[in-house]
């Protein structure tokens, strides 16, 4: 299944994803700038990305922890989500997302 990432420069990447993995996983694994420290415990918020407004219902609701952590972000908007919290299904194949400046690496 694909995914398309909008980096921070504006350049956008189709990866390649599978059933069950996490969209920070993904990003991570094809090298883009995405710090995700915690390794996916939704414990950081290095992760934060903008997703899709044709995306973003289909999602489940974040938890309150991520919630939180979201709050925490100097640049939350309402499409905001921490990527290690949104897995991968066949319903998600070409979701659309953009890496939030807070997450660059440096």
């Amino acid at each position: 299944m694909k995914i398309h990432v909008t980096d921070q420069a504006g350049d956008q990447h189709e990866l390649e994803g599978l059933d069950g993995w996490r969209v920070m996983e993904v990003i991570r694994d094809w090298g883009l700038n995405i710090k995700a420290e915690c390794g996916g415990a939704a414990a950081c918020a290095t992760c934060h990305v903008y997703v899709d407004a044709q995306w973003f219902d289909q999602l489940p609701a974040p938890s309150d922890d991520e919630e939180d952590l979201l709050f925490s972000t100097i640049d939350k908007q309402p499409n905001s989500r921490l990527s290690c919290q949104i897995l991968l299904s066949d319903a998600l194949d070409g979701l659309k997302v953009t890496l939030a400046p807070s997450s660059a690496i440096g």
